[in-house]
């Protein structure tokens, strides 16, 4: 969560989804030209030849830094200021998923990361680096639930297995309504008019997703009582179709913040934002009802997590674009 908040720090806040594409400023934390310790003036005397061997070693040290900065500081603008062609795509993301690597590998198998590369260079190419940002902020949250008390799960026998680490089934099953939102937008299906409803149901299919993983997870790990949401009668932690009250507050909360994080990255605007928490909790409430009527019975032994999961963050999309034409637009 720190690091999404502190990548979040480095753009603009909400605006409006026509406004100019995000520019990341110089990192401020590292200005050299604003420390006391280490300002222009401070510098001067190395250039001179006025100070000790070992002084002059430091300021070797901090011109150094200096550098690493500058080009660090030039590369996040080419990432930013790169357009979203294909290439640029999958340059970026090769460049952030090497960087990255030590924490992808505790949230996804080795093929779950080759999927996760071909979803992250699909968002890229369609929404550019705010999009890909929104994907890694539902990686991050969705990761770290799933760890939340990963040992007291396994004992109960209703932890994710290989540790929490996913599949390539699993990723795909969590993205696809959005994979087809990218699509549809790269491609300019049904013109400018459809292109900010496609955005919205990519938004909306991962706040749909971070919740229901949210949920699922920390009502694993905190739920004190389970209901089934057909019936609401008592049931194991872990049954399909149960739900819980501090799963749920808890999944809410998710989806929240992270359409609060698209519409601060320009993705949406704030009602659509509402939309988004609001049709992710009358999916999941959905699938929590398909998962206790039919999931693992007798004739649906195809209705597995992945698909349960796809319909899932079908519905979240579809009823979020619906919400926005028949609600906001009428509101409006």
């Amino acid at each position: 969560m720190a690091t999404i908040s502190s990548t979040l720090l480095l753009l603009n806040p909400c605006r409006s989804v026509s406004s100019p594409p995000l520019r990341i400023p110089i990192l401020s934390g590292f200005s050299y030209a604003r420390s006391c310790r280490f300002g222009r003036r401070n510098l001067e005397p190395f250039s001179n030849g006025m100070l000790s061997s070992g002084s002059r070693a430091d300021g070797v040290t901090v011109a150094a830094a200096a550098s690493v900065e500058g080009m660090m500081t030039e590369a996040m603008k080419l990432i930013q200021l790169a357009s979203p062609t294909w290439k640029s795509a999958l340059a970026n993301n090769l460049l952030i998923f090497v960087l990255g690597s030590p924490l992808l590998v505790t949230g996804l198998s080795a093929s779950g990361i080759a999927a996760a590369f071909l979803l992250g260079t699909l968002t890229w190419r369609a929404y550019g680096s705010a999009g890909f940002l929104l994907v890694a902020a539902y990686f991050v949250i969705g990761t770290a639930a799933t760890k939340v008390k990963m040992s007291e799960k396994e004992a109960q026998g209703v932890a994710e297995k290989r540790k929490g680490r996913r599949g390539p089934r699993s990723v795909i099953g969590s993205s696809a309504a959005g994979c087809v939102c990218a699509f549809l937008s790269i491609y300019q299906v049904g013109g400018p008019a459809f292109s900010q409803l496609f955005r919205l149901g990519f938004v909306s299919s991962f706040c749909t997703k971070v919740s229901d993983t949210v949920s699922s997870e920390l009502g694993k790990a905190y739920g004190k009582t389970t209901y089934l949401a057909t019936t609401f009668k008592i049931v194991p932690r872990g049954t399909e179709g149960a739900m819980s009250v501090e799963g749920t507050l808890a999944g809410l909360l998710a989806s929240f913040f992270l359409a609060s994080v698209g519409c601060f990255l320009g993705q949406i605007t704030p009602p659509e934002a509402a939309v988004c928490v609001l049709a992710s909790q009358i999916a999941n409430l959905g699938e929590s009802i398909i998962g206790a009527s039919f999931q693992d019975k007798e004739g649906f032994k195809w209705l597995n997590n992945d698909v349960v999961n796809v319909i899932n963050i079908s519905l979240g999309s579809i009823v979020a674009i619906l919400m926005q034409q028949f609600i906001l637009q009428n509101w409006a």
